[in-house]
């Protein structure tokens, strides 16, 4: 499987969920795959080896790519997934130390690794970067508005990096899941400036989640997604990941914004009364 043909990716927070999912499935199909973490954890049963690697931090991840490029003389796939969220909350209800925290990772940490990596593939003449981003790039998330704005920033930003590498031989793709089954809420920093005039409406979005990821996918349809992406000979910019995704993506592009919005009002229950009551909350989209 990784004789000296095969092809070297990095993948970011392959701890768990998305990112293990992916690392694995790109290893099944051949690739010398690099997993990454905040912490180094031993291989176990993985297929794949675990580095240590803090995206917030330009030294770890020069660290780490120049680790890998002294490895193996080459870094062919780049997925970039670490991130994490703000459990269900109002917008007004998290701090600007806590808003610049979520992007330090879900956004900056994208761009350091993608800085640090593009060097070598404009030297080897190809190369594929692949950003985990989310239905969430293109949709409003009432109640994750955090999250929402650094999924958007990412597909922003992947858009026009891939104008800008097209014509050196890489290519850039957002992978866009929806609701998945994964530990993504065990991250979850909880809002820091919580106000009672929000609590009725948060705590209803938190059970409508839940009631959600009862049927969520599987984060293996995201690896599979990516792994077409990887593998495409003309990859596409973007790619929904699973049945959810896929429909989510043809209503915010054909059908009025108008009912886009009251669905999503509809859905949530955002004007209806909601009664207090704890959940426990999981991964949103």
């Amino acid at each position: 499987m990784n004789g000296p043909k095969s092809k070297i990716a990095l993948v970011t927070g392959a701890s768990s969920g998305i990112g293990e999912a992916t690392a694995a499935r790109l290893a099944q199909a051949g690739y010398k795959v690099y997993g990454t973490s905040r912490r180094a954890l031993h291989a176990g049963r993985r297929a794949f080896e675990m580095l240590a690697l803090d995206v917030t931090s330009d030294e770890s991840v020069e660290a780490l790519v120049s680790e890998v490029a002294r490895r193996d003389g080459r870094i062919d796939l780049l997925v970039n997934n670490a991130g994490f969220g703000v459990a269900p909350a109002g917008a007004e209800e998290s701090s600007i130390d806590q808003a610049q925290s979520i992007f330090e990772t879900n956004f900056f940490g994208l761009v350091r690794m993608t800085r640090a990596v593009v060097p070598h593939m404009r030297r080897q003449g190809n190369g594929r970067i692949i950003n985990i981003g989310s239905v969430l790039g293109f949709l409003p998330m009432p109640y994750g508005a955090l999250y929402a704005a650094t999924k958007h920033a990412v597909a922003g930003y992947s858009e026009s990096l891939d104008h800008e590498l097209r014509t050196r031989g890489i290519r850039v793709s957002v992978i866009e899941p929806a609701y998945t089954k994964t530990p993504f809420d065990a991250n979850f920093m909880a809002p820091d400036a919580t106000l009672d005039e929000y609590r009725a409406a948060r705590e209803g979005v938190t059970r409508r989640v839940n009631e959600v990821m009862a049927t969520a996918e599987q984060p293996g349809v995201v690896a599979d997604t990516v792994l077409k992406a990887a593998n495409a000979a003309h990859p596409k910019l973007r790619y929904p990941a699973g049945r959810l995704a896929k429909r989510l993506r043809l209503l915010r592009r054909f059908a009025p914004a108008g009912l886009v919005d009251a669905g999503i009002r509809k859905d949530l229950r955002l004007d209806a009364p909601a009664a207090p009551q704890t959940a426990r909350t999981a991964r949103a989209f």
